[in-house]
């Protein structure tokens, strides 16, 4: 089994937690290709724990010693359907590299697939959660995310606002010019506002985005 579970991209240690997704985004990088900057991140298996994701981080973490500011669980699927293990990894970088800031980029599907707010689990723990928020009503959202459930447009916005009152820092995202198309810009920053987030525009190239 050859898994990809920790890479490294522009200096920055990213980890890649399942192939799984509950949304099937028109602009995700995973429907044209296998890799990303050359490392394949499709997961052979999924079978795996917490302590083989850690021991690729810290072989990764040699690349970069005194560098690593910051480990960001992101992969070609959502890493909060592997909740238990990243809070595990969460845990142990935390513990072991303080100074280290971890974030999470994620759809904002986590409470509805749990049922329960994993916020709460996350503070203290993770220092930003970056939130796919993707577009300005429920209709942009659903044609741009492809969501697998109904009602994910709401679910997002109550996550954003969880992960508000949970003290942790919040980035509402949007990608921004998918071939040609646009996002009401203000619309979005007005909705992340209102849920007490910021929001990033992350503009769409012809390899991926940004």
């Amino acid at each position: 089994m050859s898994n990809t579970l920790a890479y490294l991209l522009d200096g920055k240690i990213y980890i890649n937690l399942t192939n799984r997704c509950t949304n099937s985004c028109i602009f995700c990088l995973r429907k044209d290709k296998d890799d990303v900057c050359g490392k394949n991140m499709w997961l052979e298996s999924e079978n795996f724990s917490a302590q083989d994701v850690i021991k690729q981080f810290e072989e990764i973490l040699k690349q970069v010693p005194n560098n690593c500011n910051e480990v960001t669980f992101c992969g070609y699927g959502e890493p909060m359907l592997k909740l238990d293990i990243l809070k595990e990894v969460a845990k142990y970088i935390k513990g072991k590299y303080p100074n280290i800031r971890l974030r999470i980029n994620t759809n904002g599907h986590a409470n509805f697939v749990y049922k329960r707010n994993v916020c709460e689990e996350l503070k203290n723990l993770i220092d930003v959660i970056s939130v796919s928020l993707n577009g300005a009503d429920e209709k942009e959202y659903n044609e741009l995310s492809q969501p697998s459930f109904n009602g994910a447009y709401e679910e997002v916005k109550k996550f954003i606002k969880a992960s508000s009152d949970a003290g942790i820092k919040t980035v509402a995202t949007i990608v921004e010019g998918y071939k040609g198309r646009h996002v009401d810009i203000e619309k979005c920053e007005q909705i992340a506002n209102e849920l007490h987030a910021t929001l990033r525009v992350r503009n769409w190239i012809e390899n991926g985005y940004s």
